[in-house]
């Protein structure tokens, strides 16, 4: 696919300054080991662009990308500061979750460039109230992050759930090794699932709001719906998409 290819298919909004996709899973926003990526793709067909913010190769769902130098800069400086306000779907192994949680764990770099949590597994307490931390004195001697994630459990099936997230800190990989080291893995993702029966990894980036001066009123808030194949975990008994998406905006307070 080239790039008119895929702006067409996959764009969500774009003004003077920016441009949103709905990324497919399976492909890079820039800069990793693979054939190509996004900005590889726009660059061969004659346009700049300047990513906002990345999304892993294996996540679908909203990638902003910024086609003018000030409003890249003006963006991103929010993701630094962290009010950048985005918004995860998943769907996790194991349905027993509470309906709201918090997930307060830092993350260190292991062997091999791993993302981690920097305390030994078994460290990891839950509060009772939908709390996963560690105790300072158990952290691991070297150099972490600290990161936090906020869900709420949207569905529910026999062996599965449906997550909204909201990644506070935004670490490499934070979402997907926050929910693996809590034992509630995301469905197909390589990183944890080796068994090779899921032809994607269901995470997806669903929704991101910023200030943006340029527009009036000077606000930017995007959405991207995933795609049918991102419920088929759910098999026979998942709900109405549609429904689910309105009860996880419910849930997260949009």
């Amino acid at each position: 696919m080239n790039w008119p290819q895929l702006r067409e298919r996959y764009l969500v909004a774009a003004d003077d300054a920016v441009l949103a996709l709905n990324k497919p899973a399976g492909l890079s926003v820039t800069g990793e080991r693979h054939d190509t990526d996004i900005v590889e793709l726009a660059a061969a067909a004659g346009q700049t662009l300047y990513p906002v913010h990345r999304i892993d190769k294996v996540t679908s769902g909203l990638v902003l990308l910024a086609t003018d130098l000030g409003a890249h800069g003006e963006l991103t400086r929010q993701f630094n500061k962290q009010t950048a306000r985005k918004a995860y779907l998943a769907v996790v192994d194991d349905a027993d979750l509470p309906d709201h949680g918090v997930i307060d764990l830092p993350l260190s770099v292991g062997r091999k460039n791993r993302v981690r949590i920097a305390a030994p597994r078994e460290a990891i307490r839950e509060s009772g109230s939908g709390r996963w931390y560690v105790d300072q004195d158990n952290l691991l001697d070297t150099k972490n992050y600290p990161s936090i994630t906020h869900f709420a459990t949207v569905a529910r099936t026999e062996d599965r759930a449906v997550l909204a997230l909201r990644p506070i800190t935004g670490r490499r990989h934070q979402i997907r090794v926050h929910l693996a080291w809590i034992g509630h893995p995301i469905v197909g993702d390589p990183l944890f699932d080796r068994s090779g029966s899921h032809p994607r990894t269901h995470l997806h980036s669903w929704r991101l709001g910023l200030t943006a001066s340029w527009r009036t009123p000077p606000e930017l808030e995007l959405s991207a719906s995933p795609g049918t194949d991102f419920w088929e975990p759910l098999g026979d008994s998942a709900s109405d998409p549609a429904e689910l998406l309105d009860r996880a905006a419910r849930l997260l307070g949009d």
